[in-house]
């Protein structure tokens, strides 16, 4: 028993058991049919949103204010240049995945810029830089969608025994940095600076490069998503990271990542990812349409952010 409520203490336990629930019910309404189908599905298009919500929830974890709302256009643009670039060809993997990361670094750096030089809240910067990016991806694409080279098509989609590589993949990323958040002096200088910004620059936290280095990562790993999803997808689309921009913030405030920053929750964002997909998986298989699912997602995030508001800190 005790064990139990030590378990059910767990922010990230909730997500998980929320994930399970709506799978149980879809399987349920379907006969039992097409479960491991379904469960396969969610881990492959969970996969871009926990790579997305490790960047969007290290920001979060700043503080109040702090958050990225330029992930969508840095995928769309980073997915442009990298597809363009390689052109389909398998021999230009290598660099196509370097000019998407290098398009996060400059993304990140310029971000942070608008937010430290020009003293612009996060919120109205990253909106505004996003206008700038699309419309640079706009620019440079010209409209055309570049497929992606076969072995990139063909690494984004293949199965080992039912599990997709990529989530395998973006599972070790997850691990990895949950080590960086908790055993690492930038990790916990993050926290300390979500806790109480004052406090750790009085205790000798570097503020303003932790918050840069915060910016840049977060960036960074928009841009490889954009990178993955376009191999997945069969080339980059303007529109292809617009399902990004609510669902990166959902999987972290589900997932049990204070809203107020200070505390953060790697875990939890697998659960948010998987609960939020098979929730849409559960509404189309009813018959609901998108609307009802929006409200439904809508619901969900203000109830937990209502329940982390109350919470003893």
């Amino acid at each position: 028993m005790a064990a139990l409520r030590k378990l059910a203490a767990k922010p990230w336990i909730w997500a998980y058991l929320g994930a399970l629930a709506v799978w149980l019910a879809t399987v349920a309404f379907n006969r039992g049919e097409g479960g491991g189908e379904l469960l396969s599905a969610a881990l492959t298009f969970g996969t871009f949103f926990v790579i997305v919500g490790i960047g969007q929830m290290f920001v979060i974890t700043l503080g109040p204010g702090n958050v990225d709302l330029s992930i969508p256009a840095n995928m769309t643009l980073a997915g442009t240049v990298a597809m363009k670039l390689m052109n389909g060809a398998n021999g230009m993997i290598a660099a196509g995945l370097a000019a998407a990361l290098a398009v996060g670094l400059g993304v990140g750096s310029f971000n942070y810029g608008l937010i430290r030089i020009l003293r612009i809240p996060p919120i109205i910067a990253t909106l505004s830089s996003s206008f700038l990016f699309l419309s640079a991806a706009i620019w440079y694409n010209r409209g055309l969608r570049i497929k992606p080279p076969p072995a990139l098509a063909d690494f984004t989609t293949a199965q080992v025994a039912g599990v997709p590589i990529l989530a395998i993949g973006v599972i070790v990323l997850a691990g990895i940095m949950t080590i960086v958040l908790d055993r690492t002096v930038f990790g916990r200088s993050v926290i300390a600076i979500g806790q109480n910004p004052r406090a750790a620059r009085l205790a000798g936290v570097a503020t303003d490069f932790t918050r840069f280095v915060t910016y840049v990562v977060c960036a960074v790993l928009a841009s490889l998503c954009g990178f993955l999803l376009a191999g997945f997808s069969g080339g980059a689309a303007l529109n292809m990271g617009a399902d990004y921009l609510l669902n990166s913030i959902a999987v972290v405030v589900i997932g049990g990542t204070s809203v107020a920053g200070g505390y953060s929750n790697v875990p939890g964002l697998w659960g948010a990812a998987l609960c939020l997909f098979l929730l849409v998986a559960m509404l189309n298989t009813f018959g609901f349409d998108v609307g009802y699912r929006l409200i439904l997602t809508g619901v969900i995030i203000v109830s937990v952010i209502v329940v982390a508001s109350g919470s003893k800190s």
